[in-house]
């Protein structure tokens, strides 16, 4: 009897193990904000469709999987020109502290004088996570603001859990098969 249970619990730590120490996928979770000038290719945003040039672009917030790399404050490095209209995938239209955004789409969804809003998708990565699909935005505001935008990018993936729900209803099962062996050498 006791050999028995003793193999019953050998296995059941050796599929845990198994189990618990699985690779699986750690895609980036959160949101990071940034904010700077932008100078386009026209003086008017009614008309414009691409940046030439980005200044003094920092990072103004962040959260999850950007916390622990990312600083506020910390300086952002753009790729120019950026073309969206029309719509141009830009590899690398922004990195900071070894995360990169390699923009896939956008879409213009608001453009006159006095505003630009521009939304699309991309791949967030860097970091030892996985590349991530993230949306983003792109805002200016003209002529009060200066040229100065605000840019917003984030990803909402769940995250795995490692295996550990699987181990745990492994255990489960085994003492309810220990439990129901129990009982039948009693009766």
């Amino acid at each position: 009897m006791n050999k028995l249970v003793i193999a019953l619990f050998t296995a059941g730590f050796l599929m845990t193990g198994l189990t618990v120490q699985r690779a699986e996928a750690v895609p980036i979770t959160g949101a990071i904000t940034f904010a700077g000038g932008a100078i386009f290719d026209t003086n008017s945003l009614a008309t414009a469709t691409r940046v030439n040039t980005f200044e003094n672009v920092t990072v103004m917030s962040r959260d999850g999987g950007f916390t622990g790399f990312v600083n506020v404050n910390d300086s952002v490095t753009m790729a120019t020109p950026w073309i969206f209209s029309p719509s141009s995938p830009t590899p690398g239209l922004w990195s900071v502290d070894g995360f990169t955004y390699d923009l896939a789409s956008s879409t213009v969804v608001l453009q006159n004088a006095n505003f630009l809003l521009i939304q699309g998708t991309g791949t967030i990565m860097g970091n030892g996570f996985d590349p991530t699909v993230g949306t983003w935005s792109f805002t200016s505001q003209s002529p009060d603001a200066s040229g100065v935008f605000s840019f917003s990018a984030g990803s909402n993936s769940p995250v795995p859990d490692g295996g550990t729900t699987v181990a745990l209803f492994g255990f489960g099962l085994l003492g309810l098969g220990l439990l129901h062996w129990k009982l039948l050498a009693t009766s």
